[in-house]
């Protein structure tokens, strides 16, 4: 056994191994393989088989300076996309949904913020000064 491994760790010098493009070339490959196969769609597994083959064409590869730099420019693809779509205010908004209620007021319609597990309160609003009963 220890014999496998060392030949495994001596093939593998040199590498590039699995950097995110890689992972995301077979993650995305894996779920078109199963769409293909649910829905029958030949197309999309050959474009799986494509991305399969890229990915260990990645993890194989010993050219480490044009793997790194394919990787790089797909992290700042990544970095673009995820925060144009706004992700970190999304997850904020997620986590306070869980420890938050927001309410509107009635007359102004200023979003209040009221912590959950308190019962029913009387809330008033900072804007215009009304009070309302609200459960939190």
């Amino acid at each position: 056994m220890n014999q496998l491994r060392d030949k495994f760790y001596r093939f593998m010098q040199g590498r590039n191994g699995m950097d995110s493009l890689a992972r995301f070339s077979f993650l995305c490959s894996i779920i078109l393989l199963f769409i293909s196969s649910v829905f029958h769609i030949d197309l999309l597994r050959y474009i799986a088989i494509f991305a399969l083959v890229y990915s260990y064409f990645r993890v194989l590869s010993r050219n480490i300076p044009k793997r790194y730099a394919e990787n790089q420019r797909f992290e700042k693809i990544k970095y673009r996309l995820l925060h144009q779509i706004k992700w970190t205010q999304f997850k904020n908004k997620c986590m306070q949904f869980l420890h938050y209620h927001i309410y509107k007021c009635p007359t102004c319609k200023q979003k209040i913020r009221i912590p959950r597990g308190k019962g029913t309160i009387m809330v008033r609003c900072p804007k215009c000064g009304l009070e309302f009963k609200k459960r939190s």
